[in-house]
């Protein structure tokens, strides 16, 4: 089953990515763009399911390295220009988790790469970081970046931004709380439980 949805996912992505070179706008091109990360988040999930032990938790650390290396060669990041740090040890998830999860990691990596570094920051040392961690059935997560920084006129709860009002969405779904510190750059916190997994007929 996780195999047939991962392949049908990635029909949706490779449709979005022809899609897209057949537009000539800038913008509806980033748009099918971030559509087509969305969708490929998803699918890494399932991938990375069909290829687990278990058919309904995942090992996070792979699933995150898979996420943030396409990412980063989707948005053209010259390897050694943008360090990716990841923290994430032992942690496991089931599948009503992982994906809300994942689709918020691909938010705000995705959101970093664009907006975090312009072409005016050459001289620091890029960086972009996850860390996840476990306690029981509790998860906390912190996406962050030494970039510019978030504009100070943007508030998370009340933003207009797609990318941001999804995070929010994603953090609810999830029963979380989110928090954002926007210096030196942008840190996300988001503390989170795990959803009780439910059986699919």
């Amino acid at each position: 089953m996780h195999h047939r949805v991962k392949n049908n996912m990635q029909i949706i992505s490779s449709l979005l990515n022809l899609q897209s070179q057949h537009v000539d706008e800038p913008e509806t091109q980033d748009v099918l763009k971030e559509s087509q990360g969305r969708v490929r988040s998803m699918a890494m999930i399932h991938e990375t399911l069909y290829q687990s032990p278990s058919l309904t938790r995942i090992d996070f650390k792979d699933y995150i390295e898979k996420l943030t290396s396409y990412l980063f060669y989707t948005y053209g990041v010259q390897e050694g220009t943008i360090e990716n740090i990841l923290e994430v040890k032992g942690v496991k998830m089931n599948i009503d988790t992982a994906i809300p999860c994942g689709l918020i990691i691909n938010e705000l990596v995705t959101n970093s790469l664009k907006y975090a570094f312009p072409e005016s920051e050459r001289n620091i040392k890029k960086m972009i970081k996850i860390e996840l961690n476990q306690i029981n059935d509790h998860f906390k997560l912190h996406v962050l970046d030494n970039g510019v920084g978030l504009p100070s006129h943007i508030q998370p709860e009340n933003t207009e931004t797609l990318g941001l009002r999804l995070v929010n969405n994603l953090v609810k779904q999830i029963e979380g709380t989110l928090k954002i510190d926007k210096t030196p750059g942008t840190k996300y916190t988001i503390l989170f439980k795990e959803l009780t997994y439910k059986e699919r007929i």
